[in-house]
């Protein structure tokens, strides 16, 4: 009974990879990459957000990869896919009409850069936006317990040409300029540490005084070779001391020959 019972969960496990994977990635705020591949940490992630699966780890994925199910499957070091799916992701086709508003979650170490400078996407990815604020706080407690939500007037930001994607429920975007970003204040937390590590930054900069950058000062007594040190002739070497001693025998010699 308990391996019928086993059996069970991995083929539920199955259908549930199949659906997350092949039919709706965006219902549960994953966004496949180019190759349609989703990394086992974020999948993982997702799947643990469900009830009843939180218990389901990559042992379990495995199992379900190893077994009958496993020709629906693609898996890769980088994540996993199926082989049939029933959506579109199209980065070539910008909407043109995006939602009024839209939000985006961040960590609270980022809310102030975020605000300053702007939201800009990692190489090979895109901002994921969502149009439902407790689609955005479950993806951003991926990466924080508490993160921060912010504001986006995509129309707005739409009409001076920043670009917006659909995928299903999600709008993804290369970059938001801060001038399109607004969101609760900055903690006072958040802005002490900023200041502390933006002055460690200006002292590792700082060049040491008296050498230019990339110089060391000389140490003599460091010096391997003590007769380069010392003053006068140079030490002669071993060579000319012994010619030296082989002439003095030999005039030895001579004169007790005479």
């Amino acid at each position: 009974m308990g391996k019928r019972n086993h059996q069970f969960k991995v083929e539920d496990l199955s259908r549930l990879l199949v659906y997350v994977l092949g039919r709706r990635p965006y219902e549960f705020g994953l966004v496949p990459d180019r190759n349609g591949l989703v990394s086992y940490k974020e999948l993982l992630q997702a799947i643990h957000e469900e009830p009843g699966w939180g218990y389901v780890r990559r042992s379990h994925i495995n199992e379900v990869l190893l077994g009958k199910d496993r020709t629906l499957f693609k898996s890769e070091d980088r994540g996993i896919s199926v082989l049939e799916k029933r959506w579109q992701l199209d980065l070539e086709s910008p909407s043109e009409s995006p939602p009024k508003i839209l939000f985006a979650p961040v960590r609270r170490k980022a809310h102030g850069v975020a605000l300053d400078k702007g939201l800009r996407a990692t190489e090979g990815r895109h901002l994921v936006l969502c149009q439902d604020r407790d689609m955005a706080l479950r993806i951003g407690k991926r990466r924080d317990h508490e993160p921060v939500l912010l504001e986006i007037p995509a129309k707005a930001a739409q009409r001076e040409g920043v670009l917006f994607y659909p995928f299903g429920d999600l709008l993804l975007s290369p970059q938001i300029p801060a001038g399109f970003i607004s969101g609760p204040p900055v903690s006072k937390e958040v802005l002490e540490a900023r200041k502390e590590i933006d002055t460690k930054k200006e002292k590792v900069q700082e060049k040491p005084h008296g050498f230019p950058a990339g110089s060391f000062p000389l140490d003599i007594s460091r010096d391997p070779d003590p007769y380069r040190r010392a003053k006068g002739k140079k030490r002669k070497g071993w060579k000319e001391e012994a010619r030296k001693t082989r002439r003095r025998k030999q005039r030895g010699r001579g004169r007790g020959m005479q």
